[in-house]
């Protein structure tokens, strides 16, 4: 068995946006790297064992991080790295992964809900629809004096780019085709707390951006698709020859419904959230990671008068530590057996059918006269 390290997609920042199984990686992991700034401490902190060693790598060097990946390969160790969204979208995966392979270790990826995602949902939007836009072109930040030659194509665009840069931005959108009111729509942090989620036009852009202070990385999405939706007068539903079928109850919507427990008359009701059906839900296998990783192994019985070592797992250094012999019971004293010979029954005799074989007559002994 090698270490493992996974990079896990943590979603756009709110704790109830993880994957399933993003937070089933966390709980059985011993050192978790994450950033405090871009994921909710409640996505680490719910999940992550009491014992797991926490990284924020934002702070330390990428020579700092590849320490804790050598550790990972010498010791055997699970390692997570959260990462803003999903990996697949500029994470820097592909560096991490040679870093990880040329020391030996195991990786995998766990996808993640992609900020984009994330902001056309706050906007209640879609991205592409049949009479507007059917394609999405996504721009990192780097593109940002490439956006001309993309902006071409007249779609629907998610650009991640510095806010400090946003008169660039929108010079290039115009040299590409786009007008003045496009819709656009600005989203920094989205799904956290402290989010900004503003809509506006591209003539407009630049005067929000500096409205709102961002200065950092933002994400943009640009196109037709972003506008305001006409109402539109629904059809009534005509129920027809068909029976009206119902979902069968599951483990997560039986969860989903139970009552939220409130706590004590002196401390405030527990408020009832969106994610109390989840973490209710992931429950019972967390438990079960946590400890799994955090049991202890004992070892068999060895003889009398030698020393037994005991190993523990669940910590990156394991150690054994000789523990000395319980000193050995007396023997029980026998029992007495007339007391108990005493209290038998007589046993009980059955004749044999079978005739017996004759026997040769003994010869008789006597004794020699002195």
């Amino acid at each position: 068995m090698t270490g493992r390290v996974s990079f896990v997609g943590a979603g756009p920042g709110a704790a109830d946006l993880i994957t399933v199984r993003g937070a089933k990686r966390i709980a059985e992991a011993d050192v978790v790297l994450w950033a405090p700034s871009v994921v909710e401490a409640e996505c680490v902190r719910e999940h992550a064992r009491p014992d797991a060693e926490l990284v924020d790598f934002s702070r330390v060097a990428e020579a700092d991080v590849v320490e804790v990946y050598r550790r990972a390969s010498a010791g055997k160790l699970k390692v997570v790295r959260l990462l803003a969204g999903d990996p697949a979208l500029w994470g820097g995966l592909r560096d991490q992964q040679d870093a990880c392979q040329r020391l030996g270790l195991e990786t995998d990826v766990v996808p993640g809900v992609s900020q984009v995602s994330a902001a056309a949902a706050s906007v209640g939007r879609e991205l592409t629809t049949s009479d507007i836009a059917q394609s999405l072109l996504l721009a990192g930040p780097e593109t940002v004096e490439h956006i001309e030659e993309f902006a071409a194509h007249g779609t629907t665009m998610a650009i991640s780019a510095s806010g400090a840069r946003t008169g660039l931005l929108v010079e290039r959108l115009r040299a590409g085709g786009y007008a003045d009111d496009t819709p656009v729509v600005v989203a920094y942090k989205v799904s956290l707390p402290d989010e900004t989620v503003a809509q506006t036009t591209l003539g407009e852009l630049e005067a929000c951006v500096k409205e709102h202070k961002l200065y950092r990385t933002t994400l943009f999405l640009v196109g037709k698709v972003l506008a305001q939706p006409a109402s539109r007068r629904r059809s009534p539903v005509v129920e027809g020859d068909d029976p009206v079928r119902r979902a069968r109850p599951s483990k997560w919507s039986k969860r989903a419904s139970r009552p939220v427990p409130k706590s004590s008359e002196a401390e405030p009701p527990v408020a009832k959230s969106s994610s109390v059906a989840a973490w209710s839900a992931v429950h019972d296998w967390q438990e079960t990671a946590r400890t799994k990783r955090s049991a202890q192994v004992k070892p068999k019985a060895e003889p009398v008068g030698e020393p037994v070592l005991e190993l523990v797992t669940g910590v990156p250094d394991q150690v054994d530590v000789p523990v000395e012999p319980a000193p050995a019971e007396p023997a029980p004293k026998p029992k007495p057996v007339v007391a108990a010979a005493a209290k038998r029954k007589p046993a009980t005799v059955q004749a044999s059918t079978t005739p017996r074989k004759p026997t040769a007559a003994r010869a008789k002994k006597n004794k020699r006269a002195n």
